[in-house]
């Protein structure tokens, strides 16, 4: 085990961020009204006394942007996570469906299945997540069949408070930043870094996002 170096974790946000922007941008670029009009309910604007295409234009884009930074920050995040673990205890991305990290310590292989939050998956995508977790340990097994396995659904943030789900354990939020660099303050620390250049990279993404919507009422 390796002491993490705070210098060594802004400095691969400060190289990596503009991927997560670029990604915001070039998912508006994507953006198809019609393609998303046809997967919306027609009933629900009445509803909701939605009167004006402005209005319609406007949810759509913002329920696009949300669903979609969701997605693009957690990928991001993925890849943070697997840094700072490889830095620590020279973990690795797995190249096992299903697991996005692995890495060893006190003689323990760790497996993890990493998430932006606690609430990220349905019953059936839980039940999928936990078959993979078997997969992983009978590949792992085959060729090392005295390794001890720990599989851990990992939470970029979020809280549960009872983290042993019996075969498996979920870390979120402080928990699992803690379980991955041994770090106990390392969930506070990444956060000022994490807002590297952001008001220029988001002056970026409002100009596309005006772009996009103005784009749309000539469109209409």
């Amino acid at each position: 085990m390796s002491s993490l170096e705070l210098g060594d974790v802004a400095k691969y946000v400060e190289d990596n961020i503009g991927s997560f922007h670029a990604k915001r941008i070039s998912s508006l670029d994507s953006l198809k009204l019609d393609s998303v009009l046809k997967r919306k309910n027609p009933y629900l604007f009445k509803a909701k006394y939605v009167l004006t295409a402005d209005e319609i234009i406007r949810g759509l884009v913002g329920a696009h942007i949300s669903s979609n930074e969701e997605t693009i920050f957690g990928d991001w995040l993925e890849g943070l996570a697997i840094f700072i673990n490889n830095k620590v205890y020279d973990g690795w991305k797995s190249g096992i469906q299903g697991i996005d990290l692995e890495f060893d310590n006190d003689g323990i292989r760790y497996i993890v299945n990493i998430k932006s939050g606690p609430n990220w998956g349905n019953s059936s995508q839980i039940s999928k997540m936990k078959a993979d977790f078997k997969t992983a340990q009978k590949t792992l097994r085959t060729s090392h069949s005295k390794l001890s396995i720990v599989c851990v659904n990992g939470c970029c943030y979020g809280r549960d408070n009872n983290p042993d789900k019996g075969d498996y354990f979920k870390y979120c939020g402080q928990r699992f930043w803690e379980f991955i660099s041994g770090n106990s303050n390392l969930y506070t620390e990444i956060i000022e870094p994490l807002g590297h250049k952001a008001k220029e990279r988001n002056d970026d993404f409002f100009q596309a996002y005006s772009k996009r919507i103005n784009k749309e009422h000539l469109i209409n």
